[in-house]
């Protein structure tokens, strides 16, 4: 979460099922299966709706422009690479990431009572949006999920001590149940994200990030993301930056041979085409010291550290997913704020297609 949690300020909201409807009819003009679009839709807006705003219908314009050039494949079925009950591999063949995600846990839904452990690995999955958005289909089940993706296409974060990019941000994501809220994990192995730099070289206001998060071609530490347009571009410092940052390191290259490597393809190929590849693996707490058990050990863990002592004025300990499942149901109500940016990259598709974007509550 860090840099791209969004609280969003006041102003013009919108309601989330007229979001997710705009981006289905979107999404199937363009030629996208209704299931799929219907899959990336809710998968986007569920990632606005947690304040990831970056991650959330921020993606549907390029969604769309992939579309359009091929890029992101409309007909199909993933290839089942191997299949041995409780470890799969698909080729994802650049179809839906939203879509295949989904697929992939609900086969690991269906074989969980079978097998404890279900592991899903997708390589040539297009691009899967927000992790966080995933998780709770998981938790709502008892069960415990770890998802993790990479990019092979790209490469913008440094390994530790280097001054040039070798891999892409690698994102951990990790829900399991406790006796009260879920806690649902999404950090990235680097101090911030594609998106979030993307962004703000985009609005070239010359805002700075909230710290020197990235690194120049010359080896300084720098806070502004125009590093990232130079010539040779700088680099994006793995987790822990300039002090720590041998430990974001590890992270990435870990999620590295659990994305690529377990699937079997990735940066030795040369792959060019913006998308991911995806580690998935769910779990039954029941199947090992049983459910009741676990949630009482989550449980009790939770408790004990939203409890913490915390320095006089300061607010108390937030676990992580409780300001996104607030803030889920706090837009649900009132409405979805989006960036402002959002909607004017939809407008030419909007009306290429003579599809209505959705107006602001109140201004219907």
């Amino acid at each position: 979460m860090g840099s791209d949690q969004y609280v969003p300020p006041s102003g013009r909201r919108f309601d989330a099922a007229a979001l997710e409807g705009f981006a289905e009819a979107l999404l199937t003009r363009a030629g996208l299966a209704r299931e799929p679009a219907r899959d990336v839709a809710q998968v986007l807006v569920e990632g606005d709706l947690m304040g990831h705003n970056t991650h959330g219908l921020q993606l549907l314009a390029p969604y769309l422009r992939d579309i359009g050039l091929g890029h992101l494949c409309t007909e199909g079925e993933p290839e089942v690479v191997a299949d041995h009950g409780a470890a799969v591999t698909w080729d994802g063949r650049f179809l839906a990431g939203p879509w295949l995600v989904r697929r992939a846990m609900d086969l690991a839904f269906d074989r969980i009572d079978t097998h404890p452990v279900i592991t899903v690995v997708i390589r040539r999955s297009h691009h899967i949006a927000c992790l966080a958005a995933y998780l709770k289909r998981a938790t709502d089940r008892g069960l415990v999920m770890l998802l993790s993706c990479s990019d092979p296409s790209a490469a913008s974060v440094a390994p530790y001590g280097a001054i040039a990019g070798r891999y892409t941000p690698n994102p951990i994501a990790a829900g399991f149940p406790t006796d009260r809220l879920p806690v649902l994990i999404d950090i990235s192995a680097s101090t911030t994200t594609n998106g979030m730099t993307s962004r703000m070289n985009r609005e070239g206001t010359g805002r700075l990030l909230a710290g020197p998060w990235l690194v120049d071609n010359r080896g300084e530490p720098s806070d502004d993301p125009k590093v990232l347009l130079d010539d040779p571009p700088g680099a994006v410092l793995p987790l822990g930056g300039m002090d720590l940052g041998h430990k974001g390191f590890a992270l990435g290259l870990l999620v590295e041979a659990l994305t690529s490597g377990l699937g079997g393809h990735g940066r030795a190929d040369g792959e060019t085409g913006w998308g991911a590849s995806v580690f998935l693996q769910v779990l039954n707490p029941a199947a090992f010291g049983g459910r009741e058990r676990f949630v009482r050990e989550t449980g009790w863990l939770a408790e004990a550290c939203r409890t913490a002592p915390v320095k006089p004025g300061a607010p108390p300990v937030r676990l992580p997913g409780e300001r996104g499942l607030a803030l889920r149901e706090q837009q649900r109500t009132a409405g979805v704020t989006l960036h402002p940016e959002i909607l004017p990259a939809l407008a030419p598709y909007a009306e290429r297609w003579q599809i209505r974007s959705p107006l602001p509550l109140g201004e219907g």
